[in-house]
């Protein structure tokens, strides 16, 4: 008879699901293997992976710290007000919430907050570097709200702010978004809140792509300029795939019921433990040297691929990312992304400002350096890597060079481990 006291038959997932466990390890293999150039995408750290793989998973909390519907909550208390504390002192805000699932849960809080359908609400347009959660039309965001996209100007592709206080002052907005996902420069948060204050609205920067900027000092804060700042965890902060709302304090009532109740249950407390050992590495030294040098290494990037006769959007880039438009070359976005995947270089085709071709099918390459900075690549691999990019490019369909520079990159990888991968026989 089996003994009742023991637990039950506990086998590891490469018994009880060898289909997933595969697929896990197939994916270690290509994170190791291959230079990973999305801007949104970055490694964490050991310590975040067993954070976010934690027993922490088990418990659901609904509420906040303090005020919680469930019982049992003493320890995720801690961890949640561990993770708070730590975003406050490592951006300077005067509050935050750390449950919103991820990025557009967070976006979709401060419209709950501060909007009521039907309200004109005003964000950079996608096809000029914008995200969909700022008003996009196939977004609910944009079904939802009378949303108006600003642009950049055609001469140098930078924000028309111009065309952003002529909407303002026509539309009057009730809330104004200043961030981006495709855009290369710095951000002036001051001139966005000088524009919103005339016409009255709330201003919420969206700091996704470069909280980790932000939080090194590396790019300006929206901290007490912004009524709201929204950000994922990930991307340049390397965190767990999460989402946090800073916001003035006079602000915190609201956003916290616009995010429990208003659009959650139980936040995820694995996520938030994850998030607060993020925000532990992001304090130290040599997280600020970390981030110092992804602005430096698409820069030198980006001046590699001007020198091989690429055309950036912007002419340049002022922080992770860059933004290529491969008309001059004569090759689409989307092709040039195929070739790239197979040659080992991950990227995304994107849209460019004005483009004449359509979304699924552009005329750009969106390119980010977090990945490879992670890695502890440096200037001599950028340009390394403008060269191997050049060759792609020039050989969309040329399976055998495609083939020779996946070795050259896969020789280059074995010198710069990825952290918190442990890959055997990864040659």
């Amino acid at each position: 008879m089996a003994d009742a006291r023991r637990a039950p038959f506990d086998p590891p997932l490469a018994e009880i699901d060898p289909e997933v466990f595969r697929l896990i390890k197939e994916e270690e293999l290509r994170e190791v293997r291959k230079l990973r150039l999305i801007p949104s995408e970055n490694y964490v750290s050991r310590a975040v992976l067993e954070a976010t793989g934690s027993v922490l998973t088990n418990k659901y909390s609904e509420g906040y710290v303090g005020r919680r519907y469930y019982e049992g909550q003493q320890i995720i208390d801690q961890v949640e007000a561990l993770a708070t504390s730590r975003l406050l002192e490592l951006f300077g805000a005067e509050h935050v919430n750390v449950q919103p699932y991820s990025g557009s849960p967070a976006n979709l809080a401060v419209y709950l907050a501060f909007c009521k359908p039907g309200d004109p609400v005003l964000g950079l347009a996608l096809p000029a570097g914008g995200h969909l959660t700022h008003g996009w039309a196939v977004s609910i965001t944009g079904k939802y709200f009378a949303s108006q996209g600003y642009g950049v100007r055609r001469d140098d592709e930078r924000i028309d702010f111009d065309d952003v206080r002529r909407l303002a002052r026509e539309y009057r907005p009730k809330l104004i978004w200043c961030g981006t996902t495709a855009y290369p420069r710095t951000l002036d948060f001051g001139t966005f809140r000088e524009i919103a204050d005339e016409v009255g609205a709330v201003l919420c920067a969206d700091i996704a792509h470069i909280a980790g900027l932000v939080a090194a000092g590396v790019h300006p804060s929206p901290i007490g300029i912004a009524d709201i700042v929204t950000s994922t965890t990930h991307k340049t902060l390397r965190g767990p795939r999460g989402g946090i709302i800073m916001c003035k304090a006079e602000h915190a009532k609201a956003i916290d019921r616009a995010v429990f109740p208003g659009l959650q249950g139980g936040p995820h407390n694995h996520t938030t433990a994850a998030i607060a050992v993020a925000a532990k590495e992001a304090q130290s030294p040599g997280f600020k040297d970390y981030a110092r040098a992804v602005v430096d290494n698409a820069k030198t990037l980006a001046e590699a691929l001007a020198n091989k006769g690429f055309r950036l959007v912007t002419g340049g880039t002022d922080n992770h990312l860059i933004l290529m438009d491969l008309t001059p070359k004569n090759v689409p976005g989307k092709a040039a992304a195929q070739a790239l995947d197979k040659a080992g270089i991950v990227c995304n085709y994107n849209s460019i400002p004005f483009d004449p071709r359509k979304p699924f099918d552009p005329s750009g390459l969106r390119l980010g350096t977090p990945s490879l900075t992670t890695r502890g690549m440096g200037k001599d691999e950028m340009v390394r890597l403008a060269a191997w990019i050049d060759r792609v490019v020039a050989s969309v369909t040329d399976d055998a060079e495609l083939e020779r520079v996946a070795g050259e990159i896969a020789e280059l990888c074995e010198s710069f481990p990825p952290p918190g991968i442990a890959v055997k026989g990864s040659a």
